[in-house]
């Protein structure tokens, strides 16, 4: 009984240490960080950035044309900065610039990307070129530039490199934008290996089909956008707030110890056709 009731408190001296540094209060604020994020002025990219506007954060966005508009909250709105991700001396100067307003960098969101569908084998080899620039190698000058700052501050900082699922399975009719999207999760690996000691976390989303004003009409409108929810196991498609919360937690204290890590933000993901067939028959 002795030996029992000594375990018994030895287990809760335990769970309260480790408790101790774990409270949730104001845990996602993000007060007072400097966040960058690429591509981010529509879309996916305009969620990511207003949610961490929402949590407190100086919000710097970047494209190579300025927005229409930019997200506001409480009288702050996301700073926009023209960039050319696809070149390395664009992506360090825009870092500077950054640094120079701000002072500091905390977390970069990699999420400029995009392609288009063509039969791989009359695919124009300039158009490959750029798609794999834009998904891949952007991501790549981002972090290189971001590194150079985020080394040298004790926290360190936070990179999220934002992929799809065309990373993780056949991509036909695109294989040049799958084959750079698994190429951005192997650099968050690879980064995240060797910039954890500078206390640098790298990790990449798995975002899988998300409903957007630009993609209605790509997913054949609203009613197209309902029968594909429909198909997938929480019967919706993904919103640009799923993704940006799913951004907000891994540059947060929550996601202190996670680095180099796939966050799937696809709802499950998508059923194999071959099962429906093989019901229908």
């Amino acid at each position: 009984g002795t030996r029992i009731a000594g375990n018994v408190n030895n287990i809760a001296f335990f769970y309260a240490f480790a408790m101790q540094g774990t409270q949730l209060n104001g845990v996602l604020d993000s007060s007072g960080n400097a966040v960058l994020g690429t591509g981010g002025v529509s879309g996916i990219g305009a969620g990511s950035r207003a949610r961490f506007l929402d949590a407190g954060a100086t919000v710097v966005a970047c494209s190579r044309r300025p927005p229409a508009a930019l997200p506001s909250h409480d009288g702050r709105t996301v700073e926009h900065l023209g960039c050319d991700v696809r070149k390395a001396p664009e992506c360090q100067r825009l870092i500077e610039q950054v640094v120079a307003r701000h002072g500091r960098l905390d977390a970069l969101i990699n999420n400029a990307g995009g392609g288009a569908e063509m039969p791989s084998a009359e695919a124009d080899p300039a158009l490959i070129e750029k798609i794999i620039q834009l998904n891949l190698t952007a991501a790549f000058f981002m972090s290189q530039a971001a590194y150079r700052v985020m080394h040298a501050q004790p926290e360190g900082g936070s990179i999220v490199n934002v992929s799809s699922v065309s990373a993780v399975r056949a991509s036909p009719w695109s294989a040049a934008y799958g084959a750079a999207d698994a190429g951005l999760v192997n650099l968050t690996e690879s980064l995240a290996m060797e910039w954890g000691p500078q206390r640098i976390r790298v990790n990449a989303l798995i975002v899988g089909l998300v409903a957007t004003p630009n993609s209605l009409a790509h997913y054949g409108g609203a009613e197209g956008v309902e029968r594909i929810g429909q198909m997938l196991p929480l019967r919706r498609m993904g919103e640009p707030a799923d993704v940006a919360d799913a951004c907000l937690y891994l540059c947060s204290p929550l996601a202190a110890y996670v680095s180099g890590a796939q966050l799937a933000v696809h709802g499950g993901g998508e059923k194999p056709v071959f099962l429906d067939l093989a019901r229908s028959s």
